[in-house]
């Protein structure tokens, strides 16, 4: 069903390294808001979601993130190429480097290790396109808080694509929600589940 293009959706160069700063963004990568919950989550809903067109989006989104979970782990990885132990010990990175070495393992910033409970996916049209707008937000401020404390321009400028894309998705999810409320026979959104309560 994909085509992988081999580059990055945004371009990734950085020169020099650090680990202080990886084990933020790694949040990114597999901590509570990050791409990998999104991706996950974006696809695994697209399959109980009734209209095509919302189907689609969830689809389409859920591949965009996908991207940035590679965005971010060309990040990490560029920041921590070839630390030496006395660079290691030195950042605080030796905790991940003792069982991780330098490969990427989703996290995050805090050590919590990625669980599948970071997302929800609940086969209620309403429910899910409402998870969705919250998970954009609040990547959104996660990303918001790793600007305030990255100042590296080659580090921030892909963050602030990230960053952007974020606002797009919940716009998007936006249209998603009025496409589904538009088919609802009832404007009382809360009282029936349409993928299962037909009324």
């Amino acid at each position: 069903m994909w085509n992988y293009e081999k580059r990055l959706q945004y371009p990734v160069n950085i020169t020099q390294t650090n680990p202080q700063i990886a084990q933020v963004i790694i949040s990114q990568f597999g901590g509570p808001d990050g791409e990998l919950a999104a991706s996950m989550r974006y696809l695994s809903q697209r399959y109980t979601m009734p209209y095509k067109e919302v189907s689609g989006l969830l689809t389409d989104i859920g591949t965009e993130e996908l991207a940035h979970l590679e965005m971010v782990s060309t990040i990490v990885y560029q920041l921590t190429k070839d630390l030496t132990p006395e660079e290691i010990k030195a950042s605080g990175f030796d905790k991940y480097y003792v069982d991780h070495t330098l490969a990427l393992w989703p996290q995050a910033a805090g050590g919590i290790p990625f669980n599948a409970c970071e997302f929800q996916s609940k086969g209620d049209p309403i429910t899910d396109l409402f998870e969705d707008l919250a998970a954009e937000q609040k990547a959104r401020s996660t990303y918001d808080n790793i600007l305030r404390l990255v100042k590296d321009p080659e580090v921030a400028d892909p963050i602030r694509f990230l960053r952007a894309r974020e606002i797009v998705h919940f716009q998007r999810f936006g249209e998603g929600l009025r496409i589904v409320q538009d088919q609802l026979d009832s404007k009382n959104f809360y009282a029936a589940n349409p993928a299962f309560d037909c009324r």
